[in-house]
């Protein structure tokens, strides 16, 4: 018999109830739609400081679940004609520059979006606000980012690749990327109580996030991201409500819940259809915006966002007609969202099955070494049969660190992390059990590849990748 959706609320509340009362999240959103119905459910508090309770149309960051809108507001551009996505980038935006010559013209428009542009610019914070602020970031990429591998030769988590995509989108149009959001997007679709910036955002209620602390949590005293981070995922702001209606829209091929034509119903599909597959298990196979994660045989178009203090998820599964929206004002609400997405699709049939297994340790050297990426140096060592590693970030100047202090809470290195075998070339960090990777959460597995000379020339955690230094 099937689950009702007043037993799904009820189920959901208990599970969320105890999650975070258990683990000091002090607030957490959620929204389901399926078959036709639809639930939303708020727990807990927007703000500890004020005390302000989380209500179910309380705003809150998008983070990067704001990268499947960019795509698709850059689709609607290609479906016009005014775009292709074959053609290089710099056909459209001379201005765009990398600092390794002739890296730039390599890049196609579809390299943005299926993040194989191989731009090394993850954790690029180049600050900046207004009507220029995505024109700052391209200078900034050409005078401080070169690229990690060439276009296509693999997938790496792109950031500085959406935030060009946004650009690009402005020098086509004239307008700016706040405005055709808020226009051709939130319109659209109607996401009326979505918003482009803090001072929309400020006349309503909005979430803000929170980090560990000994008294449970902290407020974030940085509320979101410069202005140059907005089509990555710095500024947009949504209700699960909204994000609802966006993913609904994707689930009826490309037609909003009010039955506006968003997106013809062919880039909705391209979307959606495998475009990399890096070909293991912590990196999903990746469209057009959507990370199209396996869940046993689901195939579920996902996307998560990760915001001060914050951290947001949207999961579509058209072969069950599901949409998942949830948001919590805490990073450690993230294994929350596991469960309860884990569950849905569960309750709606899928059988999740073990996505690893432990292994025998092979000849560790070979992954050990020095990798690094933008302002990004990790260190990778053999001990005891285990790998371990240790991550430093090395910003390029005072701005750039205030902006990730803000950002991760103050902290800019990580405690060393033990990491054991699991699959070819793939590890897991130790005391964790093969289940808790079953869900969006085997993004903490890592893997190596490019093996050439014997000794891997990439690291991929979290579908970012570093490559190996080699001291001259």
């Amino acid at each position: 018999m099937e689950t009702t959706t007043t037993e799904i609320a009820a189920a959901m509340r208990e599970q969320v109830t105890a999650y975070c009362e258990n683990n000091g999240v002090p607030g957490y959103l959620a929204g389901v739609y399926r078959g036709g119905e639809q639930v939303v459910l708020a727990h807990g508090t927007a703000n500890r400081s004020t005390g302000a309770a989380m209500r179910e149309d309380t705003g809150f960051l998008l983070g990067s679940v704001t990268k499947v809108l960019t795509t698709t507001l850059l689709l609607r551009h290609v479906e016009r004609g005014l775009l292709d996505l074959d053609r290089p980038v710099v056909s459209y935006l001379p201005e765009f520059e990398l600092t390794e010559p002739g890296a730039a013209e390599r890049i196609r428009v579809r390299n943005l979006l299926n993040h194989t542009n191989g731009i090394d610019a993850d954790l690029l914070f180049a600050d900046g606000a207004g009507r220029h602020a995505l024109r700052d970031y391209t200078a900034a990429l050409g005078r401080q980012c070169g690229v990690l591998f060439a276009p296509e030769e693999y997938a790496s988590y792109s950031n500085g690749g959406m935030i060009v995509a946004g650009r690009l989108l402005e020098a086509v149009t004239g307008a700016s990327y706040p405005e055709l959001l808020e226009r051709e997007l939130y319109s659209s679709v109607g996401m009326a109580d979505s918003s482009t910036s803090a001072r929309q955002a400020i006349l309503r209620s909005t979430a803000v996030g929170h980090f560990p602390a000994a008294e449970g949590a902290r407020r974030t005293e940085m509320f979101m991201l410069p202005d140059t981070w907005g089509p990555a995922g710095g500024t947009a702001i949504g209700t699960v409500a909204d994000l609802l209606a966006f993913g609904r829209t994707h689930l009826a091929d490309g037609i909003s819940p009010s039955g506006t034509r968003v997106l013809s119903a062919e880039l909705t599909a391209l979307m959606r259809q495998p475009s990399y597959d890096l070909g293991t298990p912590n990196v999903a196979p990746i469209g057009l915006g959507w990370l199209l994660m396996p869940f046993g045989s689901a195939r579920v178009l996902t996307m998560s966002g990760a915001s001060p203090g914050g951290v947001a998820l949207l999961a579509v599964a058209p072969e069950q007609d599901l949409v998942f929206v949830a948001y919590g004002n805490d990073m450690r609400a993230m294994p929350l969202h596991d469960e309860l997405l884990l569950w849905l699709l569960t309750e709606s049939g899928v059988r999740v099955t073990d996505l690893v297994t432990p292994s025998e340790a092979g000849e560790l050297v070979r992954y050990a070494g020095t990798y690094r990426s933008n302002q990004l140096r990790v260190e990778v060592r053999a001990v005891d049969g285990q790998l371990e590693e240790q991550t430093h970030y090395e910003p390029f100047d005072t701005e750039q660190e205030r902006i990730f202090r803000g950002f991760a809470g103050g902290a800019v290195s990580g405690p060393p992390q033990r990491y054991v075998p699991i699959g070819r070339d793939l590890f897991a960090p130790a005391g964790m059990p093969a289940q808790a990777f079953n869900g969006y959460l085997r993004q903490l597995l890592v893997s190596y590849h490019g093996f050439a000379d014997g000794r891997a020339a990439y690291r991929n955690a979290g579908g970012r990748m570093t490559r190996r230094h080699y001291d001259r």
